[in-house]
This record gives structure tokens, sequence and C-alpha cells, in this order.
């Protein structure tokens, strides 16, 4: 059933632009469209699309307790600039606290079992809670982003959190994020600009050199394919 939807709905949309696209699918699953975003460049983007165009399409995100204050920052302008509700969703915090009493606050470096725990308990237990009852989940995933991503489709079915995926800005380079948020002054993460290009948890992030691939800069100290549970791929 699931991938016959998925299949209905790139035939449906297959000759819409990404606009339309996001119309159509808030008219389609009334109410029950969600976009998650993390206020990194590819996120803004399609904030501003939802905004812009006034689309019933409800914006949500993850505050891990462990973000930049950068983060924040355009979190706060973002909201003043486009008037839109994001509704936010923090970790359970009796499991942030035995995790903290038992391992300490940086058990993360000390394993890949551990940091992935840690993930689990700041990302995706409330990504379930978020995507809980909907239809689509709107990301900002790029193709270009790491090789797991090149295989995307532009909708997919996700069956860990049982929810069609659409990934609107799947075929964008960096450069075309890029452009888009300087032509419409798109407020941005001030980390960009500082060889931050994908934004996660201060402890876990770094930025990056020239010629490193755009994912390096996440766990850096890990050989791992450098997800965290919110995206299989």
């Amino acid at each position: 059933m699931s991938v016959s939807i998925v299949n209905t709905l790139l035939e449906k949309t297959a000759s819409f632009s990404m606009e339309e696209t996001l119309a159509f699918l808030a008219s389609e699953y009334e109410g029950k469209v969600v976009f998650s975003t993390s206020f990194g460049q590819e996120d803004q983007v399609i904030t501003a699309l939802i905004a812009k165009n006034d689309l019933a399409i409800n914006i949500f995100t993850l505050d891990t307790g462990r973000l930049f204050q950068e983060t924040y920052d355009v979190f706060h302008k973002t909201q003043k600039k486009y008037k839109k509700d994001i509704k936010v969703y923090f970790p359970e915090a009796a499991a942030v606290e035995k995790l903290l009493e038992e391992k300490g606050p940086n058990s993360f470096y000390d394993s890949v079992e551990n940091r992935k725990e840690c993930c689990f308990i700041r990302k995706v237990a409330p990504l379930t809670k978020a995507l809980k009852g909907n239809a689509i989940w709107i990301t900002g995933l790029r193709a270009e982003q790491s090789e797991n991503r090149n295989s995307l489709d532009l909708f997919e079915y996700d069956a860990h959190f049982d929810i069609i995926k659409f990934n609107p800005l799947l075929k964008w380079t960096l450069e075309d994020v890029q452009n888009y948020i300087d032509d419409n002054n798109v407020p941005q993460n001030a980390l960009h600009k500082q060889g931050f290009v994908s934004i996660g948890c201060a402890p876990c992030t770094r930025a990056i050199s020239e010629g490193e691939d755009i994912r390096a800069g996440r766990w850096w100290w890990e050989s791992s394919h450098k997800e965290c549970g919110l995206h299989q791929k």
C-alpha cells in the first residue's frame, strides 16, 4: 500500500514545481503534513517557501538540549521574519537524567553505541512523537549530502516511522541552496560562514576544511555512516 502511495504521488506531481507540490500535499493531506527543521540552510529554504505561499504545513523542531547558541539565534530570527509557529519537541527529562547519571554528559565520545543511544534519546524518540498521526514528512535532505543519500527519491516510504517522506531539495546543490538564501534574504545560521555545513549538537559538530566531505564535521571521531537515526539514508 505504501509503495503504491509513493508511486501515485510521484506520478501526480511529476509536472509540478516544488511549490506546487508543497501546496498539493497541504491540500491532499490536510492537517497531516509536517516539516522538521533544524534551521540549517536547506531547512531555511523550505521554511521560506512554506511561509511565502502561506501553506498549511506544520513546522516543528527538535531541541536536544545541546544545540549551539547560533542555532537558537536563527530560530528566533526565523520566527520573527515569517511569523510562523514552530512547535518544539524536547527529549524526555527522565531519560536524559538517567543517561547522564549512569554514563556522564559526554558518553557519546566513547563508542558508536553510546553515541547512538544519546541520539535516540535526544532526537529519535522526540521525532517519533512529532511524526505520530501524520501522513507526510517533509525533509531538507539532498542527494549530494552523503553517499547514503544518493539513492533517495523525491517521495519515499519510511518504514521505521511509518510515514511518506518528501525530499523537495533532493536534486539541489549546496550552491543552489545558498543562492536562494542570498536572493531571498533568508535568515541563516552564522556558523555556516565559519565552515560549518551540517550543523547538529554542539559537542558533535565541527567546521570542515576545503575539500572535506559535507558530513565530515558530524561525529568526526567516528568512521560510521554519519547518521543519527532520524534518517536511515
